[in-house]
């Protein structure tokens, strides 16, 4: 369940109307700008940037980039555009920038239903004109690469491909990590790269039964690497770690689990994923202080 939801009472001209009074004349009410956006869905958002272009004839986005900077401004863009497109433009900046941003790969490609990185693919094809799965290639290699490959190719193979190593059996799972001297990673991928995440929560739970240990401990006593990495995102998500995770991951699960992200992050922590935030951001706000006092 997200926590950003539809707002009620949606006039996307009035909307417009605010946004466009909040960067008019002398200084900006950056304020304005983040409560409106933030209590809009984003097909909402879309809406708005719509009926501003009709208003006054300029791309809002632009006039958004215009009078804000920084981290504000990159999280104001990231709300402004589509999910896809959102997606797809991470795994190209993850791809085709200096080395390989595998944590983007590992977050997005582990997270996002199979219609989601359906449609990641086509819109990473139009906009990029280029193919997801050879870029990943080129900058992936080994099991991490073919399970990253997987998570692709189940989309395009639809139901019949899970079905297919549905039948395999959960041994093989135990056999390949603590039931023996050393690790079978081809069955891990196989096992849980072709996997709905619905049979994967019953594969764990009888993988537990059987082995007596969760399968993460397996995993990462037998792996090492992007590949342990990206195994033990597709069994339970992946927290930020820094300013651009941590948006992304706000902006991206907004609409879609940001609550159970928040009740796993107390659940593992022991403390709010909001407490946690706001000290982040105080001590963010003391660096800078700091940096100007010492300039």
């Amino acid at each position: 369940i997200g926590t950003v939801k539809p707002f009620v009472n949606f006039n996307a001209k009035h909307d417009a109307e605010i946004l466009h009074k909040a960067m008019k004349g002398l200084g900006t009410n950056e304020d304005t700008i983040i409560m409106l956006l933030t209590a809009r869905s984003n097909d909402q958002r879309q809406q708005i940037k719509a009926a501003y272009k009709k208003a006054y004839g300029k791309d809002l986005v632009s006039a958004l980039k215009s009078e804000l900077g920084g981290l504000l401004e990159s999280l104001i863009v990231a709300l402004m555009t589509p999910p896809t497109l959102y997606d797809a433009s991470q795994l190209h900046k993850a791809l085709k920038g200096a080395g390989t941003d595998d944590d983007v790969l590992i977050e997005i490609l582990a997270s996002r239903t199979s219609e989601e990185i359906e449609d990641i693919i086509k819109v990473y094809k139009k906009e990029f004109s280029g193919k997801l799965e050879k870029d990943i290639c080129g900058d992936t290699s080994g099991h991490y690469q073919k399970l990253l490959v997987i998570l692709l190719f189940s989309v395009w193979a639809g139901e019949s491909l899970i079905v297919q190593v549905c039948d395999l059996p959960l041994q093989d799972l135990f056999a390949a990590g603590e039931g023996k001297f050393g690790t079978n990673e081809e069955t891990f991928v196989t096992i849980l790269g072709n996997r709905s995440a619905e049979h994967l929560r019953e594969v764990f739970d009888a993988y537990k039964k059987l082995s007596g240990s969760d399968i993460e401990d397996s995993i990462e006593g037998e792996t090492t690497g992007n590949l342990e990495n990206l195994l033990v995102t597709t069994k339970n998500g992946r927290a930020g770690t820094d300013d651009d995770t941590l948006m992304r991951i706000m902006v991206s699960r907004s609409e879609v689990d940001m609550l159970d992200i928040r009740a796993s992050f107390k659940k593992t922590y022991g403390v709010s994923l909001y407490s946690t935030i706001q000290v982040l951001s105080y001590c963010n706000l003391l660096s800078v202080s700091e940096g100007y006092t010492q300039t």
